[in-house]
């Protein structure tokens, strides 16, 4: 294996924008439970990040591709 290919780094955001999108979409109604604004908010926001995160990882680079 090439080094140079070998050591390039690894596009690890937007995996992360998974991870966190989730964490937000399941945790954070049920942390604001009491303040139904601030959950519903949290909850359209871990569906927006998530996705978002999920188009970079999947779709970005079969887009980039063709």
């Amino acid at each position: 294996m090439v080094h140079g290919e070998h050591n390039k780094a690894r596009n690890n955001g937007s995996f992360a924008m998974i991870i966190f999108g989730a964490l937000l979409l399941f945790l954070a109604p049920n942390i604001y439970a009491d303040m139904r604004e601030l959950g519903t908010i949290a909850l359209f926001g871990g569906i927006i990040i998530g996705g978002i995160g999920f188009y970079l990882k999947f779709f970005r680079a079969r887009v980039k591709q063709e």
